[in-house]
């Protein structure tokens, strides 16, 4: 019976620490391919939970000690009971990273959001919105609606990804809440099938619905300052006063100057922290070194067969990516100021001496080991 109680011990404890374990960014649990078995434990964990606890259980009246020592099971229960408040409350992804309380949006003239920080950008359907990455970071992902479409803004700071997407599943609009991380890129969980949901990707990867795709929106990332010279009449998503405390209050993580383990960027290049600029086109993708495009300002290139360029705006942080009308045809630019075939574009593309715009492609700034574990396929 002893020996039944401390298997019972043993086996919740392992259970509980490994539930965790492997969706959050601990030693050695974010490079393994575990996928699966962490959405086993997950998806069993009150049958697995219910047999180890019956065990102790079963197995406790056997296990008392000497009556001298009748006290000294106190200390292992106790150690269970901490383990398992830890796994599930204080580890606990969503109780970790909490959605906003209160989500309010503010015009121009309200706005309190520092216009040097950046912003993931939305315009669909002649509406603009814009969330700060200060507040995606913590909350990791929001859901609004823009132009008549529901969307949901995500962000992974590990991965330095910020994507948005249309949250409809199977025709149904859903609600998703933050699990846990895989491969150090954030994983969402869908409230109807539990299914789990990669941020970079967009991809269930574990569930009932494993292979399904979310549909992607456009979305630009820029400073706020550039964001509201393009769109002015733009909303911009404000601080939540419940999680003041929780928001990044420096520019380190965006200007890249984080020293964190997780957040922190390597200033060199094609470095697992390196800053990419991530393009998709088609079934094509490539990443184009963030310090090439700082010192070139206008990279010219051409994926599978769509000519394309990358350009990055005055202030340095700003960027944009297009598919061009023909090849040998390239852009120049002055003052933020496109020119292309003698007419000129503002520097999303928008036509101003035309009112033809260029067609821009979705493009990402991302931490270098991120896109190409999410892009394996990828040129560079």
């Amino acid at each position: 019976m002893k020996k039944l109680f401390w298997f019972g011990w043993i086996g919740l404890l392992l259970f509980e620490i490994a539930n965790v374990y492997f969706i959050m960014p601990m030693p050695g649990s974010q490079r393994m391919d575990s996928i699966d078995l962490a959405y086993f434990l997950y998806r069993w964990r009150w049958v697995i939970r219910g047999l180890f606890a019956l065990m102790l259980i079963i197995g406790l009246p056997g296990a008392k000690w000497h009556r001298k020592w009748k006290w000294a099971l106190v200390f292992p229960l106790l150690v269970l009971g901490m383990v398992i408040y830890m796994a599930n409350f204080n580890m606990a992804a969503d109780a970790m990273f909490r959605q906003p309380e209160q989500f309010v949006l503010a015009g121009a003239a309200e706005n309190k959001v520092d216009s040097n920080r950046l912003v993931i950008g939305v315009t669909i359907n002649g509406e603009a919105k814009a969330y700060p990455i200060r507040f995606l970071g913590y909350h990791h992902h929001v859901q609004d609606i823009v132009g008549g479409k529901a969307i949901m803004v995500t962000y992974c700071t590990v991965c330095r990804t910020g994507r948005v997407f249309e949250p409809i599943i199977n025709g149904k609009k859903e609600t998703f809440r933050l699990v846990g991380m895989d491969h150090f890129n954030a994983m969402l969980e869908d409230a109807t099938t539990k299914s789990w949901w990669q941020q970079a990707t967009g991809k269930a990867v574990a569930g009932k619905l494993k292979g399904q795709q979310l549909p992607e929106v456009l979305s630009t990332q820029t400073s706020l300052s550039h964001w509201l010279v393009l769109h002015p009449e733009s909303r911009i998503m404000q601080a939540d006063s419940t999680f003041i405390a929780s928001y990044d209050t420096t520019l380190k993580y965006e200007s890249g100057k984080s020293k964190n383990k997780l957040t922190g960027t390597d200033s060199l290049s094609w470095k697992d922290k390196s800053w990419v600029i991530g393009v998709k086109c088609g079934d094509e993708r490539k990443a184009y070194d963030w310090n090439q495009l700082k010192q070139e300002r206008i990279i010219h290139d051409k994926l599978g067969n769509t000519p394309l360029a990358v350009v990055l705006a005055s202030d340095d942080r700003s960027f944009f990516a297009f598919e061009l009308p023909a090849t040998g045809v390239e852009l120049s630019m002055t003052n933020d100021t496109l020119l292309l075939i003698n007419k000129h574009f503002r520097i999303d593309g928008r036509g101003i001496d035309t009112a033809y715009s260029l067609k821009q492609l979705q493009a990402y700034q991302e931490f270098w080991h991120s896109w190409q574990t999410f892009n394996p396929d990828t040129k560079k």
